[in-house]
């Protein structure tokens, strides 16, 4: 198998495993992201040191972008794992994967950049999808529909850190540093939000501390970084509908690790939810 492809495969895997780990942490949604990217900050920079040998930290031209996507990261870690306690884990994943959808929306209203017909279909298939996925919710706990919308919100907060470390991108920052930075900000910036939440910041026991290891140095350190790995080795068409396995694999981890149950209409919503978002990618490449 082409080393690029089986680290997408995989990341996207490790990546899926997420919102499962969120879900059985003994720590509050918020305080639950900020442990993720915290615990695996440590690691990330060590990467960076062994791999160059020196950590370099001038960001000269760079400060709001890099404030900017540690926001919109903050933003969408902490809206997505409370959707996750709230609604289902397919509902919350594939409500998030929405965002590059966002992505284009936004260079329409803010670029005038006009979409293409392909884009606009696929949009409306997402946006169907999206109605099938909300009938649903209620089947899965009177919360549902607020997990669902968190799940949107989550969706946008991501499209903003997409189009920051874009910018990031083409100013010549390395993946690998990108990744250590905005989860350091992330950390901060999460910090207080989580303290002043209420929520249990610490876990209870070694058990509580295994599952925030895992999903920070799974989910989020080897997980973004396979990811980041095989986006800058494989065609960018082809490894877009490669992520779209992610909210799948989350959906087939639930129902096996947590009997998580997924209804007919939930699965004929999932599909047609991943058949927009391509079209929309496919659209706006």
């Amino acid at each position: 198998m082409n080393p690029a492809l089986g680290a997408l495969l995989l990341g996207a895997a490790c990546i899926a495993l997420s919102p499962i780990f969120v879900r059985l942490s003994e720590a509050g949604p918020t305080a639950t992201a900020f442990w993720r990217v915290a615990l695996a900050v440590p690691v990330l920079w060590l990467l960076i040191f062994f791999r160059n040998r020196s950590v370099s930290v001038s960001f000269s031209g760079k400060k709001f972008l890099l404030l900017a996507a540690g926001i919109a990261f903050a933003g969408d870690l902490a809206f997505w794992h409370t959707s996750i306690k709230l609604t289902s884990v397919a509902n919350s994943t594939l409500l998030a994967n929405l965002a590059s959808i966002f992505v284009t929306l936004a260079a329409w209203i803010f670029l005038r950049e006009r979409p293409t017909g392909v884009f606009l279909a696929g949009l409306a298939a997402a946006l169907a999808g999206v109605a099938m996925l909300v009938k649903t919710s209620l089947e899965f706990s009177p919360t549902g529909y607020l997990g669902d919308a968190l799940g949107l919100v989550t969706a946008m907060f991501y499209a903003a850190y997409i189009l920051a470390v874009k910018g990031l991108r083409d100013r010549g920052e390395t993946a690998l540093r990108l990744m250590a930075v905005t989860s350091t900000l992330t950390a901060v910036i999460l910090f207080p939000v989580a303290l002043a939440s209420g929520e249990p910041m610490l876990p209870q026991t070694a058990y509580g501390w295994a599952i925030l290891l895992g999903l920070a140095l799974i989910s989020h350190a080897a997980g973004q970084g396979l990811i980041a790995y095989a986006l800058a080795h494989l065609p960018a068409t082809f490894s877009s509908v490669g992520l779209l396995l992610q909210p799948v694999i989350a959906a087939f981890f639930a129902w096996i690790l947590l009997a998580e149950p997924v209804v007919p209409l939930q699965i004929a919503g999932g599909v047609v939810v991943l058949i927009g978002i391509y079209l929309a990618r496919r659209g706006s490449s």
